[in-house]
């Protein structure tokens, strides 16, 4: 068996040895690759990321931390301010909303855009959580955290004791 037949260059193409076709671990193989494309083909893709990316990385965030304050940027195009939801509870800046679908259920269509409730949440470090200030332009969600006037101390290290 050559090394090319292991990898998966165009899983879309027949191999094309004769002998791919009665070998058992090719079968297995092909198998496998057309079973994995078949699940995933339902999440937008044939890879994982549209999963990661639709759970874990939206929406898209900027952070930027300066010495007076931190200012988060959220990019949430097609919402407005009456969609999303900001918390703050024991050190975590929580963003939630759902984004819905201006499309009905007619006929077949294929999209690409990410629709659905989703939560991003930050956790927070010497900032004046009571002065967070927030607002909503163009698509871009803004939230300003002042730095707090007295911060906590910093990195405490435990020692470790041997037995």
């Amino acid at each position: 068996m050559a090394v090319r037949d292991l990898i998966p260059w165009s899983r879309n193409q027949e191999l094309a040895p004769a002998r791919a076709t009665h070998d058992p671990f090719m079968t297995l193989h092909r198998e496998m690759n057309r079973l994995f494309d078949d699940v995933f083909r339902g999440f937008g893709g044939t890879s994982l990321s549209p999963l990661i990316e639709g759970q874990f990385g939206w929406p898209k965030i900027e952070l930027s931390d300066t010495d007076k304050a931190l200012t988060i940027s959220a990019e949430l195009p097609g919402m407005t301010e009456n969609d999303v939801q900001i918390e703050i509870a024991k050190g975590v800046l929580t963003i939630r909303g759902e984004k819905k679908s201006e499309r009905k259920d007619e006929g077949k269509y294929f999209t690409e855009r990410y629709y659905g409730s989703f939560q991003r949440q930050i956790a927070l470090e010497d900032v004046a959580e009571d002065k967070a200030e927030a607002s909503f332009k163009n698509g871009v969600l803004s939230i300003s955290l002042p730095k707090s006037e007295n911060p906590r101390a910093g990195v405490k290290r435990i020692a470790i004791n041997s037995q």
